[in-house]
């Protein structure tokens, strides 16, 4: 009897995919073999597909959550101590923390050396399945893995691993205390959940988008003011509203989550003096925008950038999504649904901006 089949979505280079058939791999000791659930198209996958990453071919998707299909030797618990058994619902962070690298050994565990080891291999290469555009998630020994409370939904689990992670972490690193009042530019999957753990923070929000839906959306988790775009289609014109909102003195905070280059040269005139910017959106190296470094010389403004997160915060990702279920419309960000063979179509639903955060159902 031959061995069980798993499938994937590969693209060899930006704008195109080939699907592949590989047998599923035995996990080796201390990895897991997971049945994907639910991958989200997140905004890198929207950078690799485009070409405007460094990573230039891979077994795309990264924003998941999975069943486990197999435990290699040595697996029982996740990282938090919880038991682990086939069939549990899990989430792992979509890069590997060695803890023996330099990054690691000073502490960076966000930048592990080898962070992406696996992610751009063939999938001809053991074990096959190094994204989770696939039927299949191979997590390896180097990975962090939690289980998921029984109470989030596969769809709002799904988003834990990257969307909701990435702003709690890089929230935490901007230091956003109560009371101050942030702007937040772009309201995708990373800026809404970024409103709701701003607005548990005790924030003050000012949302700006120019689509209409997400914007709606904004005001649903909780958003105390919004710029739409469409309205105040000049950047002088935006820069004058947020002043207007501030007693003509700036926000605290402002956050970027576009991924437009522009947004950077932009967002800093948001702030008054001695603000601070939180640069996480753009992860395009190739991609400019032009702006004056003086400005940030002559208002002291503070310019932190954040990739990825500490894995250990996904676990309290988790807990926070289990204490605001019902507090904010989570579930609702999670907009159209396609199966495996569709990923090109929810790569565009996604870049033309007809959802927020269409998902890849691989058994549908």
């Amino acid at each position: 009897m031959g061995k069980e089949m798993g499938r994937l979505a590969y693209m060899p280079k930006p704008g195109e995919i080939e699907f592949r058939e590989y047998e599923l791999p035995e996990p080796e000791r201390g990895a897991i073999l997971v049945e994907v659930i639910n991958a989200n198209v997140c905004g890198s996958e929207l950078h690799i597909w485009r070409g405007h990453h460094p990573i230039k071919r891979a077994v795309l998707g990264h924003e998941m959550v999975g069943r486990v299909a197999s435990l290699g030797e040595g697996v029982s618990l996740d990282n938090a101590g919880n038991p682990l058994k086939v069939g549990d619902r899990v989430v792992a962070p979509y890069f590997i923390t060695c803890m023996r690298c330099r990054a690691c050994r000073s502490g960076m565990f966000n930048l592990c050396e080898n962070v992406y080891k696996f992610w751009m291999q063939d999938p001809d290469i053991f074990p096959h399945f190094h994204g989770a555009f696939s039927t299949h998630y191979y997590i390896h020994p180097d990975q962090f893995v939690f289980k998921v409370p029984d109470e989030i939904p596969d769809k709002v689990a799904a988003s834990v691993n990257c969307a909701i992670t990435q702003v709690f972490y890089g929230i935490d690193k901007i230091e956003v205390k109560a009371g101050e009042l942030v702007v937040v530019q772009g309201c995708g999957g990373l800026g809404l959940n970024a409103i709701a753990i701003l607005k548990e923070r005790g924030a003050i929000v000012i949302a700006v988008d120019g689509v209409e839906g997400r914007l709606s959306m904004a005001k649903r988790f909780g958003a105390d003011y919004i710029i739409d775009i469409r309205e105040f289609p000049t950047r002088e014109e935006r820069i004058k509203k947020v002043m207007d909102l501030t007693d003509n003195w700036g926000a605290d905070v402002a956050i970027e989550l576009t991924g437009v280059p522009d947004a950077f040269a932009e967002g800093i005139l948001y702030l008054h003096p001695g603000g601070r910017y939180l640069q996480m959106g753009n992860v395009s190296p190739d991609l400019t925008t032009v702006f004056a470094p003086g400005i940030l010389t002559r208002r002291s403004i503070k310019v932190v950038s954040v990739v990825r997160y500490d894995p250990w915060y996904l676990w309290k990702t988790l807990e926070f999504v289990r204490a605001n279920l019902h507090k904010y419309p989570f579930d609702l960000l999670i907009d159209r649904e396609f199966p495996l063979d569709k990923v090109k179509e929810a790569l565009d639903s996604s870049s033309t901006r007809s959802s927020t955060r269409p998902t890849i159902k691989p058994g549908a």
